[in-house]
């Protein structure tokens, strides 16, 4: 679309083909670049489809549709469209029960389907404590629906999420990161089902009991959860990025609810991720990078030629972007005794993860495919993949978190990662007394 709208702004008339089943994507990619009425000739031809007789029939079909859209005059629709958004919203828009409150924001688009805090003034006053910001200052605008990151709206969507005011700095720096990172809007709204995956190093992430341990991503910690949830909302509601509007992913991904983790700098042989970034080590940082798939892995052994064989042999074919290996502390540390640093690894995935060169002969394919975009022959398509994609400048990363086990995990499918440095308000060692102690304390039986 972005395409289409560059030619008619050059006074050329454009008709680009649309999949019936993203007009709404396609109306909104218009809308987000100033021409909500631009015209599309819907098509039958499923995303990533390489069936070419399917295609030229498809075609076919509708290039009436391309003249007719390309010849008739303009409507008066067409010559002055007309904003779909109020000017001027009001600052309360609801009054009722938690119930009420949840049905009415539910209904209209603002949730992820489960229950949110009602961002009240008061619970929004006590969010904004978490940053030196003023209310009104305008973080960044976000892409592709150019929305206003200001900070008191980036406090609405943290209330609505769960989060304590020690979450606010973090989240600051993540929309940095979502406005900065050059994938951002191609991975959310793709057909892929990219999920967001957040690491979070420094002072920062203890202070705020970001856990690095056991279960890192798994449920039951404020912290991990509602950080996740909260740019997930942020991407829904300032980005606009919707399900089935503009966020296409066709199997959809549970890591979009919330996927982050905190880096076990304390057990980790090498220098924490964001030293590596080139940030300092007492910053603190957020990193993001989207992935379609994880994978847990118990390796062949669990000494230094046992993961390794694990890691290059375990990599899924045909690849397509970075790759992320999930270390826990006593696996990594097994590599560093062994003299491996993390950029090695690092070098050594990249150079060993590949196939053999019968490996679509096997599978009764031609040499090469489509969708393989990582091979190492050069341009085209070739029987060797490179299956970490080599196109990216920095294919691989290495992260330390987890419990004290042998598991591995793969994270597959996205691009180079951003890190952006958090900046912890004056107060912070107030609020960190104030919420340090809000932790789980279960029942022991």
């Amino acid at each position: 679309m972005y395409d289409a709208i560059f030619i008619e702004e050059h006074n050329t008339p454009a008709a680009p083909f649309v999949f019936e089943h993203f007009l709404n994507d396609a109306m909104s990619a218009a809308s987000s670049r100033g021409m909500p009425v631009v015209r599309v000739v819907p098509e039958t031809i499923v995303s990533e489809c390489t069936v070419e007789e399917t295609i030229d029939r498809a075609i076919t079909t509708v290039f009436g549709d391309v003249v007719d859209a390309l010849t008739k005059p303009l409507t008066d629709d067409e010559k002055s469209p007309r904003t779909r958004e109020p000017e001027n919203p009001p600052r309360i828009v609801f009054k009722g029960s938690l119930a009420e409150v949840n049905r009415f924001f539910y209904q209209r688009g603002w949730t992820d389907g489960l229950p949110v805090i009602p961002p009240t003034e008061e619970a929004v006053a006590e969010m904004l404590t978490g940053t030196d910001l003023p209310a009104d200052h305008l973080v960044v605008k976000l892409e592709p629906r150019l929305g206003k990151a200001t900070v008191a709206w980036i406090a609405v969507n943290a209330v609505m999420a769960g989060c304590l005011p020690t979450c606010m700095p973090v989240l600051i720096a993540g929309v940095q990161a979502l406005a900065t990172h050059p994938g951002c809007g191609m991975m959310a709204a793709s057909t892929g089902s990219f999920a967001p995956f957040w690491l979070i190093n420094g002072p920062a992430a203890k202070d705020a009991n970001v856990r690095s341990s056991y279960g890192a991503t798994s449920p039951g910690d404020i912290a991990n959860a509602s950080i996740g949830r909260a740019l997930g909302l942020i991407t829904k509601n300032g980005r606009g990025i919707r399900k089935q509007i503009e966020d296409m992913g066709v199997l959809g991904n549970p890591g979009k609810y919330s996927w982050v983790a905190a880096e076990d700098e304390e057990n980790s042989p090498w220098e924490p991720f964001h030293v590596d970034q080139g940030l300092q080590k007492e910053d603190s940082a957020i990193t993001l990078m989207f992935f379609q798939s994880f994978q847990q892995m118990m390796p062949f052994y669990t000494n230094e030629k046992g993961l390794l064989a694990t890691v290059v042999g375990g990599i899924l074919p045909l690849r397509q972007g970075a790759f992320a290996l999930l270390l826990t502390p006593v696996n990594a540390r097994t590599l560093a005794d062994a003299g491996w640093t993390r950029q090695a690894l690092k070098k050594y995935i990249s150079e060993n993860a590949s196939v053999s060169d019968d490996y679509y002969r096997r599978l009764g394919l031609p040499d090469g495919v489509p969708f393989d975009r990582g091979n190492v022959t050069g341009p085209g398509y070739g029987p060797k993949i490179f299956r970490p994609a080599q196109q990216h400048r920095d294919p691989v990363q290495v992260f330390v978190f987890g419990g004290f086990g042998s598991w591995m995990g793969f994270l597959q499918g996205g691009p180079n990662p951003i890190t952006k440095k958090i900046e912890l308000p004056g107060n912070w060692e107030q609020l960190v007394r104030k919420y340090k102690n809000v932790v789980p304390n279960y029942v022991r039986y």
